[in-house]
């Protein structure tokens, strides 16, 4: 049996490799997305202040630290028996809308749009943000660096700094809002809007506008039959802050729904011994392996998971895009891995309008910004990353130190089904061991939809961000290795 391995993968956060192995025929028996670096944080976290795990926890990643930290601050709220002020709610939302303007910008433009805008047989060196640049011309590039930017700004406004945010208080929040700075935040969502319309527009354009691209989108090899889950409001639109955790079926009906204080009844984790990741399910379903359907239960989390399981989008443009998506696609629920882009780009639109929203509202300078704790005790938050549903569980002892902590991130809901997207991906396109750089690059596309970040779900001992693909022949000898 001949090994093909892809180590590192590109255009990720984190570490992980690819190991494909190939039957004597020549064609794919199965594939993996190994992450071998250990995980640890959890462990990290016990004994610490509760007061400061919303500063430490953000420390896991540098690209999604602002859902960390208040992922952490919600779990202290319940573990202090507080409920937030409602002026505090609304500024902590308006900054987590600004974190996934430029979360999701992020993703589109450097790490997605080079598969679609320079093409996924392009030469290694082209496909980046350099290559998409020279296609879409330099002013298009200084839109997204304003706009990025932008997002980054809101998050700094209001957290006291843009990457690693220090306002999240049980209770509350330690900044308000005052009338220029909310003047200057409603400029840049007004702006934000425009810029998530132009980009939508460039995939309509780009993306949609080849039907070679529908064509692959709409593959089998990127096609997967799964459970989805997101965060809903009372009218099961998206909501990135705060909801009822719903998960819907095959056919997009409601299948369970949960409040964050019962996830243990609703889900459970699986551990294997090829990976230091674990695999997350539905409890009701049960774990019967890496493979979909409804005897299943494995489950999608982040854009398409969202969507999937909402039925709309909370704002007006949005909503449309999200109609118009599912139209195009043949109706919710959309299984297209590759799906994961269009859907990412409504929610840009949905943050950058909810932005615009917030910064509107007459009571977002108000001064009340906190209510007073109770006795420590155990708590659970959760709120939507950018790459999915995101728990942060808390056991305190009665001098406010953490006994207990558990965190299970996006990447870790989606485990299972990157593993599968990964190994159908590499089913479907390589044949009797003819391998090219661009297949490989397809392949490593079926996990790059995801935007999944390794350095939440593992944290590597060295600090190195390995990646390598292993192939292996019938007698498992190692057949080729790529390393970056």
């Amino acid at each position: 049996m001949k090994t093909i391995t892809i180590d590192p993968i590109t255009r990720l956060e984190g570490h992980g490799k690819i190991v494909i192995f190939l039957n004597e025929q020549g064609d794919v028996e199965n594939a993996y997305l190994q992450v071998p670096e250990l995980r640890g944080f959890e462990r990290f976290c016990e004994g610490r202040r509760a007061e400061d795990m919303p500063i430490i926890t953000p420390r896991i990643c540098g690209v999604c630290p602002v859902a960390h930290h208040f992922a952490a601050t919600k779990a202290l709220d319940a573990a202090y028996g507080v409920e937030p002020t409602e002026t505090a709610k609304k500024l902590r939302e308006l900054m987590y809308v600004g974190y996934y303007i430029y979360d999701h910008t992020l993703h589109f433009y450097f790490l997605g749009a080079p598969d679609f805008v320079v093409g996924p047989d392009a030469p290694p060196a082209e496909r980046n943000i350099f290559g998409v640049l020279k296609r879409v011309g330099l002013d298009v590039g200084k839109e997204v660096i304003k706009h990025r930017a932008y997002g980054r700004k809101i998050t700094e406004i209001l957290g006291g700094k843009a990457t690693h945010p220090t306002c999240g208080l049980p209770g509350g929040i330690s900044k308000g809002l005052n009338e220029e700075e909310r003047k200057q935040i409603e400029e840049m969502a007004r702006s934000s809007v425009e810029f998530a319309k132009f980009t939508l527009g460039v995939f309509n354009d780009v993306v949609l506008g080849n039907k070679k691209y529908v064509d692959l989108i709409l593959s089998d090899p990127y096609q997967l039959d799964t459970y989805n889950m997101g965060t809903v409001d009372a009218k099961n639109h998206v909501n990135f802050y705060d909801g009822d955790i719903r998960v819907t079926d095959q056919n997009g009906e409601e299948f369970d729904r949960f409040q964050a204080k019962d996830y243990l009844d609703h889900i459970a984790e699986h551990v294997e011994p090829w990976t230091y990741s674990k695999f997350t399910y539905l409890k009701k379903v049960g774990w019967s392996g890496l493979k979909d359907g409804p005897g299943s239960g494995v489950y999608r989390v982040g854009p398409l998971g969202r969507l999937n399981a909402a039925e709309g989008m909370a704002t007006p443009l949005a909503d449309a895009e999200y109609r118009r998506m599912f139209d195009t696609l043949g109706g919710r629920p959309v299984g297209s891995t590759l799906a994961f882009h269009w859907a990412r780009l409504v929610e840009l639109l949905y943050a950058a309008e909810r932005a615009l929203e917030l910064s509107r509202d007459p009571d977002i300078t108000k001064t009340d910004l906190r209510n007073p704790v109770k006795e420590p005790g155990e708590g659970v938050g959760i709120i939507e990353a950018a790459r999915g549903v995101l728990v942060h569980h808390y056991k305190l002892n009665r001098e406010g130190l953490v006994d207990k902590a558990n965190l299970i991130v996006a990447t870790t809901n989606n485990y299972a089904d990157i593993c599968m997207s990964v190994r159908d991906a590499a089913k479907g396109l390589i044949r009797k061991g003819e391998v090219s750089d661009g297949l490989l690059n397809m392949v490593e596309m079926a996990f790059r939809a995801y935007d999944p970040c390794f350095g939440c779900s593992t944290h590597s001992l060295p600090g190195t961000a390995p990646l390598t693909v292993e192939i292996y022949d019938s007698l498992r000898k190692l057949y080729r290795k790529i390393e970056r």
